[in-house]
């Protein structure tokens, strides 16, 4: 008998007026995958997320979680069931040390049974997202890299069962992007989750055998990594023709 989805979209729909930013998205994540959600700014990715983790609500369709209707949860209810996330643009609690920010993470959103539980769990995250040497540090002082490696250590003291990366290596450099690949990697050899969505086709072809592509809001493709590149529809929308003539070149040479 298979295993019902982790999580499954059932024809999501969200609009916002007359704009439509999602438009009956259906898809499913099989436990323990890793799949690559790519399409052009303003297709709608960000806002699929924020539907699945209850910043917004969605207008119609269902998400399920673990085979529960979570359509109406509000964000601390994602956090506690397993449904974390990262943010495209990262705003740690400024004026909190490092280890604080994380230790709240693991508090409010991971249900640690007490203060000092959630420091461990803290502890343990910033030691594998390897910013155990900065725990007493501001958060504000730490450089952008830095500040995506606590993003993801807040995550991580969450306990997820699906992670969401929103544009998680934007803004870094080549070493710092092979630095978070392998803690993406790491996590992934968890057994958790991992939807990661990413402009850099490099980063998502490296980490996915499958993709899911959005263009104004629709899903257009899903299926295979090696196939989603090869597609007319998904070339046009996004890719661009310089960029399959040479992902062609790559796997034929």
């Amino acid at each position: 008998m298979s295993r019902e989805p982790i999580l499954r979209l059932e024809g999501v729909s969200k609009t916002f007026g007359g704009l439509k930013a999602l438009t009956d998205v259906s898809f499913s994540l099989d436990e323990g995958e890793v799949v690559g959600l790519i399409g052009p700014n303003g297709a709608g990715k960000t806002t699929l997320v924020n539907v699945v983790t209850g910043n917004l609500r969605r207008s119609s369709g269902r998400v399920l979680f673990e085979s529960e209707d979570v359509g109406t949860q509000k964000p601390y209810e994602a956090a506690r069931r397993g449904l974390a996330r990262t943010f495209q643009i990262v705003q740690p609690f400024p004026a909190m040390t490092v280890l604080e920010n994380v230790t709240a993470g693991a508090l409010f959103g991971g249900g640690a049974d007490s203060l000092a539980d959630a420091r461990d769990k803290a502890r343990e995250s910033l030691e594998f997202v390897g910013l155990a040497g900065f725990a007493d540090r501001p958060a504000a002082n730490l450089a952008l890299a830095a500040r995506k490696r606590l993003e993801l250590a807040k995550s991580l003291a969450m306990n997820p069962k699906v992670l969401m990366l929103d544009e998680v290596n934007a803004g870094l450099n080549s070493s710092e992007i092979d630095g978070a690949l392998n803690l993406i990697r790491q996590i992934a050899d968890r057994g958790v989750t991992v939807l990661i969505i990413e402009h850099l086709m490099k980063v998502v072809l490296s980490l996915s055998k499958r993709l899911l592509v959005l263009h104004h809001g629709q899903l257009i493709a899903d299926g295979p990594s090696a196939e989603i590149v090869a597609d007319e529809r998904v070339v046009e929308a996004y890719l661009g023709q310089k960029f399959a003539a040479r992902l062609k070149e790559m796997h034929h040479g």
